[in-house]
């Protein structure tokens, strides 16, 4: 069982807040950003040559902040389950928006150097959070950067992890890991990385 109905849970927060940071359940843009910003530093300074495919792009934020600081990629791809969302995403970026369940085993994934995801996997389970984290690794080239609520699995909305469960996942996924902590309360961010940078990837 889901934690929560998703199109309910954001369904209502568009009605209420709309194109906003506070219409994916955000409490603002600016610690929007700040989570945008450390997932960009796992990354490697010259964007250019990548695919990045945003795993519950919402409305293309992510992509408007990386084009916002410079650092627009070769290739943006925006996955989300929300149509609304989708829509607006296509028209306030111009890039490649897909309506996509990341956790439907039927969907096609596409390929892309690095999946990223900022906030998408809040209101999920357990079991939820480990397949959308397999699955994105298994459509990119060379990982997976991905943030979380940071916390003890307690509570019957939001998915609250410990960096350490994180690092233990990793492990057993047999990936190299990074884990950044401490820019935000009750929050962190991780890499996963099948194929670090600077060694070629196949495809």
């Amino acid at each position: 069982m889901p934690r929560v109905d998703t199109e309910i849970f954001y369904g209502s927060a568009l009605d209420t807040h709309g194109e906003t940071a506070e219409g994916v359940q955000w409490n603002s843009t600016e610690t929007q950003e700040v989570r945008f910003r450390v997932l960009r530093s796992f990354l490697p300074p010259d964007l250019s040559r990548l695919t990045l495919a945003d795993a519950g792009c919402g409305f293309g934020d992510l992509f408007a902040y990386l084009e916002r600081t410079g650092d627009r990629p070769k290739r943006y791809i925006g996955l989300d389950v929300m149509p609304p969302m989708v829509e607006a995403a296509r028209r306030r970026t111009g890039c490649e928006i897909h309506v996509l369940d990341i956790l439907d085993e039927d969907s096609v994934l596409p390929e892309a150097d690095v999946y990223l995801c900022s906030g998408a996997m809040n209101t999920f389970t357990r079991e939820e959070t480990r397949r959308f984290i397999e699955r994105c690794l298994e459509a990119s080239r060379h990982g997976f950067v991905f943030n979380l609520l940071k916390g003890w699995d307690t509570s019957p909305i939001y998915n609250l992890y410990q960096p350490r469960e994180i690092k233990h996942l990793a492990q057993a996924l047999e990936v190299d890991y990074q884990i950044h902590e401490g820019y935000l309360a009750g929050d962190f961010s991780a890499a996963f990385w099948k194929v670090p940078f600077g060694v070629r990837a196949p495809g």
